[in-house]
């Protein structure tokens, strides 16, 4: 069949959490199974690679209102796997910038503009798709497009799939979004688009697609509750029988330690002394203690901000770094309050503490490898995807049992035989004190600690499974047409 993603991000070329490697790594999955696969998304400031990408549509009219020299764009090219192409929508006012995401007035008209050109790239070139997946809030409006506005063209019989990453994320605009896509008057009430007085992306798309898909099982449930529903949980049981949750995988032409370009040394099950270069590497390269008796290094790559938990782990490391029992490495960025926070531990503890503010793609790999736990204390996780790439590297997460954590490590206890990890249940202090004691206690048990390690190597979170999973969700969608 045909497929098309329309997507915010798609790694490596845009990126700010794990939607990018997601939408990448399935289209790219889809490719291989022989699905005919498009992805389309902006061409921000920061895309690298534009020399090698060719014309596409070297200007395409788009269906919103405004000024009409800002309806024009062109769309730019590249092959990137089997039976995989990216197109990229090149507007200097609306992605010019560098940010995905920038705080800016006209940030939802940047994200209706994208949607609606990737469908009228469809049309203008006539490769019509089966399949329609919109991945978060920014593609929201297009299933509601394909029922009013474009339901008598070519696009009108394209079964339409929604993907929420994050339900916090929600897109929420003024009514002026309707009229600059064009969308019918009577879609404005509450039991539509509407939501408190602005018009709701996310709402939209899971009231209009045939299927919504979560990225794990567990937080499919969890979206039914006020807890998780941030509001929309009425919404999100309204189509409770269209929703399913269909976990993300492992890109192991991307992460994989056996064959990564960007770490010191390559290990394996079989042999796992490469593991130990880049443990020692990884300490060298933060300037903390590389001696035999060191601890081990507890690694975190995130972003800063509420759900990730990470306000609780700046408060629990410092009793442990005092009494030297462990090393910890971050790389991220986000909420400013944490990121003084992490660098005031890196300051008072130089010789344990190492911290990387911003982003830094092979870093990533070096610590995942060179990590002996990975610390993702999330309040909640739709999916995550750096705990399944450390089960991977040999690296033991330590996680909260909420959204696809709890679906993908299975704890360690003294004496169980197939863990791959620690897994604690409150977000709270105490929680996470009690993780990082129940690790270290693991660690001091070299038999248990290797095999934990191999247990989770040796786990399958292949993209393949996935990605046939998603096609049965789109055989389901086109049955609901």
């Amino acid at each position: 069949m045909k497929i098309l993603h329309i997507t915010p991000e798609l790694a490596p070329w845009s990126k700010a959490g794990g939607l990018g490697d997601a939408a990448a790594a399935l289209a790219k999955a889809l490719g291989s199974l022989g699905h005919e696969v498009r992805a389309v998304t902006p061409l921000y400031g920061s895309v690298p690679g534009r020399e090698s990408m060719s014309v596409l549509l070297n200007s395409l009219r788009v269906g919103v209102g405004g000024p009409p020299e800002k309806a024009a764009c062109r769309v730019m090219s590249l092959h990137v796997a089997k039976n995989f192409e990216a197109w990229f929508i090149e507007h200097e006012d609306y992605y010019g910038a560098k940010e995905i995401y920038p705080a800016r007035p006209d940030s939802a008209e940047r994200a209706a503009f994208y949607a609606r050109a990737a469908l009228d790239a469809c049309l203008a070139t006539g490769w019509i798709p089966d399949v329609i997946h919109c991945h978060d809030w920014t593609a929201g409006l297009v299933p509601p497009l394909l029922n009013t506005v474009l339901k008598d063209s070519p696009l009108g019989g394209a079964a339409s799939v929604i993907s929420i990453h994050n339900l916090q994320h929600q897109g929420v605009s003024h009514r002026g979004i309707m009229d600059f896509l064009g969308l019918p008057g009577w879609l404005w009430q509450p039991s539509e688009l509407e939501c408190l007085g602005g018009v709701n992306f996310l709402k939209g798309g899971i009231l209009h697609a045939k299927r919504v898909i979560t990225v794990s099982p567990t937080y499919a449930l969890e979206i039914l509750t006020p807890q998780f529903g941030h509001g929309l949980e009425d919404v999100v049981r309204r189509r409770e029988s269209a929703l399913e949750g269909i976990l993300n995988g492992v890109d192991l032409d991307e992460w994989n330690p056996r064959t990564d370009r960007l770490i010191p040394a390559h290990y394996s099950p079989r042999s796992m002394k490469g593991k130990e270069e880049c443990r020692l590497a990884l300490a060298r390269e933060f300037g903390l203690r590389d001696d035999p008796g060191a601890p081990p290094i507890f690694g975190v790559i995130s972003r800063l901000w509420d759900q990730k938990g990470l306000d609780l782990a700046a408060a629990a490391l410092p009793a442990f770094l005092r009494e030297g029992r462990l090393r910890f490495v971050l790389l991220g960025s986000g909420d400013s309050a944490l990121e003084g926070a992490f660098r005031a531990l890196a300051a008072g503890f130089p010789t344990l503490c190492g911290v990387r503010i911003g982003y830094d793609h092979g870093l990533s790999h070096r610590i995942e490898a060179g990590s002996d736990f990975f610390l993702m204390p999330s309040r909640f996780e739709p999916c995550g995807l750096n705990q399944m790439y450390s089960m991977t590297y040999g690296t033991p997460p330590i996680v909260r049992a909420t959204g696809g954590l709890a679906d993908t490590v299975r704890p360690w206890s003294p004496g169980s035989k197939d863990a791959t990890g620690i897994v604690f249940e409150h977000a709270d202090l105490q929680g996470v004190e009690w993780a990082i004691s129940r690790a270290l206690e693991l660690h001091a048990d070299p038999k248990a600690y290797r095999q934990v390690q191999l247990n989770g190597m040796r786990a399958e979170f292949s993209w393949a499974r996935s990605a046939q999973a998603h096609v049965e969700a789109y055989r389901k969608a086109g049955a609901a047409l």
